[in-house]
């Protein structure tokens, strides 16, 4: 971007003038101002809470509270996060964004036409339980049409939706690693090896016995078709 300053004398005073495109420099401060979103973005209107959730409750399930770390298991859910959204991400760039950057529609249009993607995405996935739960507790109209539903009422129930179906899954993994310890436990307490923790003999069984059963492929394609339409 190319600017002019001019710095003119004047009785009694001076006078500042500063000329050349701003647009650049506003285009600039709106995208750092996204960034510094990112992090609430991430969480509250894509698949990541579900995804990182889920797969929290395997480490836990397992019994290996240090193993996978918690960078592994933040990059894989970033992974699988990129993959879901994909197609959300591609219609917000198109329809959005690269107009936007284009200079073929202003920022109040480009905003508009960015959340019609994300909400199609949002109202797929949440569970209308919730948003009723939302709707009647702002005692707002009922919309006509997806476009007429607010996001101060989608997010939030879009949010507890992930929760609720995250624990859901989460509880799928932990009762078969819940018998596995018990079985243990009773065995021991059998064969009168009440000194021996549980732990040091279930925690390699519940490994072997989740990779036997290839865990990690299930656990990933439960999540990604758990989003499927």
């Amino acid at each position: 971007m190319t600017s002019l300053l001019t710095l003119a004398a004047a009785e009694p005073g001076f006078a500042l003038q500063v000329t050349g495109g701003g647009s650049s420099a506003v285009k600039l401060f709106l995208l750092m101002t996204l960034l510094s979103f990112a992090a609430a973005v991430l969480l509250s209107v894509t698949s990541f809470t579900r995804i990182i959730i889920v797969l929290s409750f395997v480490r836990q399930g397992l019994g290996t509270p240090q193993l996978p770390p918690n960078q592994v298991l933040i990059g894989l859910a970033l992974a699988l996060s990129a993959f879901v959204m994909a197609p959300t991400a591609k219609a917000v760039w198109t329809e959005a964004l690269d107009p936007y950057l284009s200079d073929t529609i202003s920022a109040d249009e480009a905003l508009g036409r960015a959340s019609t993607p994300v909400r199609r995405f949002i109202l797929k996935h949440v569970r209308q339980d919730d948003l009723q739960l939302f709707f009647g507790i702002s005692g707002g109209p009922r919309p006509e049409s997806e476009g007429d539903v607010p996001l101060t009422v989608l997010v939030p129930a879009f949010m507890v939706s992930e929760l609720t179906t995250a624990f859901r899954m989460g509880l799928t993994v932990l009762v078969p690693m819940l018998l596995i310890d018990l079985l243990v436990s009773a065995i021991l307490l059998s064969l009168g090896m009440m000194m021996v923790p549980p732990t040091l003999v279930s925690l390699p069984l519940k490994v072997g016995v989740f990779l036997l059963a290839g865990g990690w492929h299930l656990i990933v394609e439960s999540v990604l078709r758990s989003f499927s339409p």
